[in-house]
């Protein structure tokens, strides 16, 4: 990497966690243990022993998924901070997919980690809760169009929800629904010559209206959390573009659970307005290396394991 790259740190959404996680960070670095201390003072139980040990239904739980890897993340970065603390130094912006814009967000300075973690596990709670309450899932759809998908949703529908929810890079979008419109769309994907339609194993319906209810436990949630400028952009999911005010960080934090994810748009914000030249991604898995490559092939992404 060249002293003039300009560095973006990305970090990890739900989805990415394995049972392991952190055993090797929290051996290397006593401040990356010390986040896993702080987080069972919070949370109320062993976090760390359960990234360790799982078992993987336990940790695959959304209520459980979500504080893992924000405090997994974290525990990564941790590392890069004692091995590497100038690149730290130097990284000029950051996103989070879904769940990791809130560990972007507090390693921008907007919230403390304490303050972060409350809110991640009361949205984790709250997005569960949503899940239990309607039969719903997601469909990853592999080598086709917005269009086409846009389409394809608007005759499996019926009288269902079925939206896209997540679009992560050229020929990978996320549509998400009740379970009777993804199995339409499974197969109505699969007919018009979709690469691959993987369901996902995921609780429920996220990013779409399904989530609803969790609206108003994630506003009350946040209300009470003091939230900083970000000293470097963050970007937000919701609009792929940074936002300085803190009240519209809250808003749109809000927002974030019931809306798309743009994720290749985010990354394309990166690479064009803020000029990024090296990406790191930085806690557990290489989903947002894969999905880089995917938007920009020539553009490096290294992965800070957790």
């Amino acid at each position: 990497m060249s002293d003039a790259a300009k560095i973006a740190f990305l970090f990890p959404g739900q989805g990415a966690q394995a049972v392991g996680m952190g055993a090797a960070v929290c051996a290397k670095v006593p401040a990356a243990r010390k986040l896993f201390d702080r987080a069972a003072t919070v949370l109320g139980y062993d976090l760390y022993k359960l990234c360790v040990e799982g078992p993987a239904a336990d940790l695959d739980s959304t209520v459980h998924s979500q504080p893992a890897l924000f405090v997994s993340s974290l525990a990564a970065l941790e590392v890069l901070k004692q091995e590497s603390p100038e690149l730290v130094e130097r990284c000029s912006a950051a996103a989070g997919l879904s769940l990791g814009e809130y560990t972007a967000l507090v390693f921008a300075g907007v919230m403390d980690f304490e303050a972060g973690l409350r809110v991640v596990q009361e949205r984790g709670r709250a997005m569960q809760a949503a899940a239990d309450a309607v039969a719903s899932g997601m469909v990853s759809i592999l080598g086709m169009e917005r269009e086409q998908i846009e389409s394809l949703c608007a005759q499996s529908r019926g009288s269902d929800t079925l939206e896209i929810a997540n679009l992560l890079c050229p020929g990978n979008i996320v549509v998400s629904g009740h379970k009777a419109a993804c199995e339409r769309v499974t197969d109505a994907a699969t007919a018009a010559g979709a690469m691959k339609v993987i369901p996902l194993a995921v609780a429920g319906a996220f990013h779409t209206s399904i989530m609803q209810p969790a609206i108003e436990r994630l506003r009350k949630a946040l209300a009470d959390v003091p939230l900083k400028t970000p000293r470097i952009p963050v970007v937000s999911n919701v609009d792929a573009q940074p936002h300085s005010d803190p009240n519209e960080i809250r808003e749109l934090l809000i927002q974030q659970v019931c809306s798309q994810v743009r994720w290749e748009d985010s990354m394309r914000y990166l690479l064009d307005q803020q000029g990024i030249t090296q990406f790191y991604e930085i806690g557990p898995g290489r989903v947002l290396t894969g999905l880089l490559k995917r938007i920009a092939r020539k553009v490096p992404c290294e992965n800070i394991a957790a």
